[in-house]
């Protein structure tokens, strides 16, 4: 199934839904309805399981809404935690795996399907770029989770753009500094989360990204130096994870570019969906095509694997 919160109406509250091939079906009723969004998405993660042959019926045979009539929005509005792998793709000639890490995102930072990015008004010599990812949403609480276990703490996924502000190299902001990572609008995450049984391997799947049409990401998950099972391992190791939370798998940097006033970025996951945003810069700057490590080209061979082959 594909969970998603919508707005059936301009300034409604968003509900939460099930996305199918006939449009939006309403869970109001179904769901119990949490202080906020958040709290309602969270409470479907922890009730799914009894919920499952409702809503199994509901996908088949409930009313269902024009896709073309609602809003979707952020489907984890303001997640707990928002745990980013800090790279963790096979690039180019690389022969030997980069330690495991990660690093924490603002979850004030998220937006959701058709929201705009909006880029910070500081006069710092920064560049700032899109990170296509594939994010795994938790069920908890998760704490010390061993890899042969990995899917007892998956609930789903959902795609997610890291957007970063950027100084020389691949230097985030001042001095190696996150804080970059975490500006407002910073997180779009959507448009939906693909429940587990829809993804039977998270590690096979194409992330494909387009600004203004034009192809930049085109990976596949394969291609990951630590795989899904050791990251949620690693992460349940230093916290409890709960309902929720998301974990950002990291994105290969072929393809990496800028992002610049007035353009419409899409990010698509197989089996996932597809998400569309706007930028704006209120400084209107703009960088020269091709400037950061070779960015913004097709890189239409960014999709073969890189992975070393045993």
């Amino acid at each position: 199934m594909k969970l998603v919160l919508f707005q059936a109406s301009e300034g409604g509250e968003p509900s939460p839904g099930l996305l199918t091939e006939r449009g939006i079906v309403s869970l109001v009723g179904v769901v119990k309805r949490g202080y906020t969004p958040q709290l309602t998405m969270q409470g479907l993660i922890d009730e799914f399981g009894p919920l499952t042959p409702t809503l199994e019926r509901l996908a088949a045979e409930g009313e269902a809404l024009p896709l073309s009539s609602v809003r979707l929005r952020a489907s984890l509005p303001r997640p707990g935690k928002i745990l980013c792998c800090i790279a963790n793709y096979w690039e180019h000639a690389q022969r030997e795996a980069r330690p495991l890490n990660m690093f924490l995102k603002n979850p004030e930072a998220v937006v959701g399907p058709g929201d705009t990015i909006m880029l910070p008004e500081f006069s710092e010599p920064w560049i700032f770029m899109h990170e296509a990812e594939l994010a795994l949403v938790i069920k908890g609480p998760a704490k010390k989770v061993s890899q042969a276990n990995w899917r007892n703490a998956v609930f789903g996924y959902t795609c997610l753009i890291d957007v970063s502000a950027r100084g020389e190299g691949r230097r985030t902001w001042k001095a190696g500094s996150w804080l970059g990572k975490s500006f407002d609008t910073f997180a779009p995450i959507g448009p939906c989360i693909a429940t587990a049984d829809e993804i039977p391997e998270p590690n096979d799947l194409v992330v494909r990204f387009w600004n203004d049409g034009q192809l930049r990401h085109n990976y596949n998950t394969d291609d990951m130096e630590h795989r899904v099972p050791e990251l949620v391992e690693f992460a349940s190791t230093i916290m409890t994870l709960n309902s929720g939370d998301l974990i950002a798998c990291g994105t290969n940097h072929e393809g990496l570019g800028a992002l610049q006033d007035g353009e419409t970025v899409e990010i698509e996951i197989e089996r996932i969906g597809r998400m569309s945003l706007n930028v704006v810069d209120p400084l209107k700057r703009s960088w020269e095509r091709g400037i950061y490590m070779g960015a913004d080209s097709t890189n239409p061979e960014a999709v073969e694997r890189h992975r070393p082959q045993s």
